[in-house]
């Protein structure tokens, strides 16, 4: 997004739409920021739907990742826990009013990548009467060291504007700390100046354990409790490298629950 720096000034002078109605808020939307692929959002939305497991918070998880069929997507961790819906449907982002009529009052949904012309698109049609029902957005975005994940976020951000509150997921995937596209090009610190989102991290996994848990649809807390038969994910030091990526990525979540509860 060339011009994402003039924009994003542009955007300081808009009203916070979403906060005037903040605090009669009584339901709310957690959406992953699709864009780029391989980022780790279905790892983050996978920890966070543990996070309210652990802490029986009722929610309602969605798959709304139709590029991710199988494996590594919300529905393939979550068997029968997190339907899959085409977004790409007519009224299909209608299933987050679906779910919060009578349900539980947070939806957790994971969107895929090819889904920001049709989820700005919703936005544009529909926050409004959405938000009178007190009904508010969180739009979960995620940095790595590459640069085009960064310019992803901003592409969102840039058509969502304040119709939603912000939280970045800092993804350490490859090991590195090197974000400095990130935190220092001028877009990106144009965008975390006018919206002033909340920053967390997401801790290197080692591969092997990480690659076994993606094939199989193991979540942490299922290989910290042995609920799984893949020998790989059986073994000691597997459960206690587990229980230390969760409990690390819990404490992150606990910083931000503002943003993650009704």
């Amino acid at each position: 997004m060339n011009n994402a720096g003039a924009k994003q000034a542009e955007l300081a002078r808009i009203p916070n739409r979403q906060e005037a109605d903040e605090t009669d808020a009584r339901k709310r939307v957690i959406l992953s920021m699709g864009g780029k692929g391989g980022v780790g959002k279905t790892n983050m939305m996978a920890g966070l739907a543990e996070w309210y497991q652990e802490n029986r918070i009722p929610v309602t998880l969605l798959d709304l990742d139709t590029e991710n069929k199988s494996r590594g997507s919300l529905s393939h961790f979550f068997r029968g826990e997190a339907p899959k819906i085409n977004i790409h449907a007519p009224e299909g982002l209608d299933a987050f009013l679906d779910v919060l009529d009578g349900g539980p009052p947070i939806v957790l949904a994971d969107m895929g990548g090819g889904s920001g012309r049709v989820t700005h698109a919703w936005f544009d049609q529909m926050h409004q009467p959405v938000m009178r029902r007190g009904i508010v957005f969180t739009a979960v975005g995620m940095i790595t060291s590459d640069p085009a994940s960064v310019e992803s976020v901003l592409t969102w951000a840039d058509r969502l504007q304040r119709r939603v509150t912000y939280l970045i997921v800092e993804n350490h995937a490859d090991g590195s700390d090197n974000f400095t596209y990130w935190r220092e090009s001028e877009q990106a610190r144009a965008f975390q100046k006018v919206f002033q989102p909340a920053v967390i991290q997401m801790e290197y996994r080692l591969p092997h354990l990480e690659t076994a848990m993606r094939n199989h649809g193991v979540t942490l807390s299922e290989v910290i409790a042995r609920r799984t038969d893949v020998p790989e994910l059986q073994v000691t030091k597997a459960v206690i490298r587990a229980e230390g990526y969760r409990e690390r990525l819990f404490a992150e979540f606990e910083r931000v629950k503002e943003l993650l509860l009704p």
